[in-house]
This record gives C-alpha cells, structure tokens and sequence, in this order.
C-alpha cells in the first residue's frame, strides 16, 4: 500500500490491461485519515472499450507507516453525481 496520500490510486492493471483508468483526484483530507474522491473508467473486455467516468470516494487510514483502505462510496451514475452535487449546494450555505 502506499505511503504518501499522493502515491494512492485506484488504477489497476490486470493481464498487461489497464483495467481501471484513473482519470483524475481530489484530495479531500489528509493526515492519519485520507478521503480522496476519484474519477475513472473501467475496462469493458466484451466490447474492448472503456466506460463512461465513474467516481468513487475512498477513505485510507495510515497505519505503521502505510495508508490502508477503510471505506468507499461508488457513484453510480452522472445522475446520481449531479443530484449529490445539487444536495450539498443546497446545504452548504456561504457565511
């Protein structure tokens, strides 16, 4: 696992295929707890192409020098992503 926040990813290669493609990362908090939000696609084998983005929230924990996953939340649609994004601008007021 990684030690740094900036070494964290969820890219993966399986078979010399980049099966998931991180696209993009948020650090959203860092320090003995990590949350990163990331976007990415995933490899489609049948039709050898990749996914549309999809986004994912993980949070890490740094253990004996090491950040080790603890949780994750997948956003399963640009649906979903926008009705989050619409809910938190309502909640989220400016002071």
């Amino acid at each position: 696992m990684a030690e740094t926040v900036d070494d964290l990813t969820v890219a993966y290669e399986d078979g010399g295929i980049e099966t998931i493609k991180e696209l993009d990362k948020k650090v959203l908090t860092k320090g003995a707890w990590a949350t990163i939000m990331y976007r990415y696609q995933d490899w489609n084998r049948s039709k050898e192409e990749y996914s549309p983005d999809k986004y994912t929230i993980r949070r890490y924990q740094k253990r004996d020098g090491e950040y080790k996953p603890k949780s994750k939340f997948n956003i399963s649609s640009a649906k979903q992503a926008r009705e989050i994004i619409a809910a938190l601008e309502e909640w989220v007021v400016d002071e």
